[in-house]
C-alpha cells in the first residue's frame, strides 16, 4: 500500500507506450534496481552461540539483483515460492530495507526518500492483513481514502468508482473478515488504486479468483497501462499464461538471483531445444506416410481422420529435419494442409532455469 504521508499531485506522465502497453526504447526507467541484496539474520544467533547451540545460516533472499522497469510498462516477475519475489516487491515499496544495493523510484532513493517513494506507489500484496476485519468493504476503502488525504466527498466518489471498477458492489456492505480469499484480493487491488498512483506493485493479483473474475482483473490491469496516464506495473504471478498475456518483459528469479530477463517470446525461443511438430496432410494413406518417415524423425506418431492424416514428431530446433520430412511427403504425392510447431511455455523456461543450479551443485559435489 502506498503511504498516505505524502499525497502530492503529480503532473500527467507523457504517453510513451505503444497501443499494446509496451514501452518504447526512449522510455525512462520508473523503477531502477541496482545490485540489490537482502539477507535475513538468524534470530537470537548471538545468544544461541553463547550457549553453544547450533544455529542455521542467515537466509539470503536476494543476491545482486539489477534491472529497470520502464515508465508505462507491465513488467512480469516469475519464480517459485521462496525465490525472492515478495521480498523484492516489499523493498521497492519501502516496507523492507535492503542489506546492500539500491532501489530508485522515479529518481528517488527508497531508503533516503521513502515517504516520497511511497507517494508514487500502490501495493496490492497477497495475503493482505492490514485491513480492518470488522469493517465492511466500503468502510475500509473510505478509511484508507481519508488517510490518503481525500475529503469526505472525494473519498465517497473514489470508493464508489473502485467498487464498480473492481466488481465489488455486491460485497460492499459485507465485513472484510467474511469475504472469500479472492474477494479480499480484489479489495486489496481496489485500495492500491485509491490515490491513482503512477506505479503499481501487484503481487499475485488474481490469486484465488474464479476464471471469469481473473479475466476481468487482467483486463483492468491492461487498461491501467493503456490510459491517458499509463501506470507502470510490476506484476508477480504463478499464472504463467497471465504473465505472457499481459507483460512486455519478464524476469525469472531463482534462489534470489535474476536468471533471465527478456520478452516472453524470446525467453521461449532461447530455451526450446526440442519442439513438437504437427503436420496435417492428405493424398496418401497413413501407413504409407509412416513408411516414408520411419527413418527420418524420432517419436513419430501418425493418426488419421477421414481423408486427412496427422503426423506428429519431435525435432531439434533449427535442424533440417522438417525440411527433409516435407520433401519426402511432397515427393510421394502428399498435399500439406497445415504445419505447426508446439511452442515452449514459460513453465518450461522456468523449469529449465530451476534445473541449472541443481546440475551445478551435483557437478561440484
Amino acid at each position: 500500500m502506498s503511504s498516505p504521508a505524502l499525497f502530492d499531485k503529480q503532473p500527467p506522465a507523457p504517453d510513451l507506450t505503444t497501443a499494446a502497453g509496451e514501452a518504447t526504447p526512449e522510455t525512462a526507467a520508473a523503477i531502477s534496481i541496482a545490485h540489490l541484496s537482502k539477507t535475513y539474520p538468524v534470530p537470537l544467533a548471538r545468544v544461541r552461540k553463547l550457549f553453544r547451540r547450533s544455529t542455521a545460516s542467515p537466509i539470503q533472499a536476494l543476491r545482486d539483483v539489477s534491472f529497470d522497469v520502464l515508465e508505462g510498462e507491465i513488467f512480469g516477475l516469475i519464480g517459485r515460492n521462496g525465490a525472492g519475489k515478495t521480498t523484492l516487491t516489499k523493498i521497492i515499496a519501502t516496507l523492507v530495507q535492503p542489506t546492500s544495493g539500491m532501489v530508485t523510484v522515479r529518481g528517488y532513493d527508497s531508503v533516503r526518500d521513502e515517504e516520497r517513494v511511497r507517494s508514487f506507489i500502490g501495493l496490492a500484496s497477497a495475503e493482505e492483513r492490514s485491513f480492518y476485519w470488522r469493517l465492511n468493504v466500503e468502510q475500509n476503502l473510505m478509511f484508507f481514502a481519508r488517510l490518503y488525504g481525500l475529503n469526505r466527498r472525494a473519498a465517497r466518489r473514489r470508493t464508489a468508482e473502485l467498487l464498480a471498477r473492481c466488481e465489488l458492489e455486491e460485497v460492499a456492505r459485507r465485513r472484510f473478515g467474511e469475504l472469500s480469499t479472492g474477494n479480499k484480493q480484489r479489495v486489496a487491488v481496489a485500495r492500491a488504486l485509491l490515490n491513482s498512483p503512477p506505479i503499481l506493485l501487484l503481487d499475485e493479483p488474481t490469486r484465488s479468483l474464479d476464471p471469469l473474475a481473473a479475466s476481468r482483473t487482467r483486463a483492468l490491469i491492461s487498461s491501467l497501462a493503456q490510459g491517458p496516464r499509463p501506470a507502470t506495473i510490476l506484476l508477480t504471478s504463478h499464472n504463467l499464461a497471465e504473465i505472457e498475456e499481459l507483460c512486455a518483459r519478464v524476469a525469472i528469479i531463482s534462489q534470489g538471483c535474476i536468471c533471465a530477463l527478456d520478452t516472453p517470446r524470446n525467453l521461449r525461443a532461447l530455451h526450446k531445444q526440442r519442439e513438437r511438430m504437427q503436420i496435417t496432410l492428405a493424398g496418401i494413406p497413413p501407413e504409407y506416410a509412416e513408411r516414408t518417415l520411419a527413418h527420418e524423425v524420432s517419436d513419430l506418431d501418425i493418426t488419421s481422420q477421414g481423408e486427412q492424416v496427422q503426423v506428429n514428431f519431435t525435432r531439434e530446433a533449427g535442424d533440417d529435419c522438417l525440411d527433409r520430412v516435407l520433401r519426402a511427403l511432397l515427393g510421394n504425392g502428399a498435399r500439406i494442409l497445415a504445419c505447426e510447431a508446439e511452442r515452449a511455455s514459460l513453465l518450461e523456461v522456468l523449469e529449465s532455469y530451476e534445473r541449472e543450479p541443481a546440475k551445478e551443485s551435483e557437478a561440484q559435489s
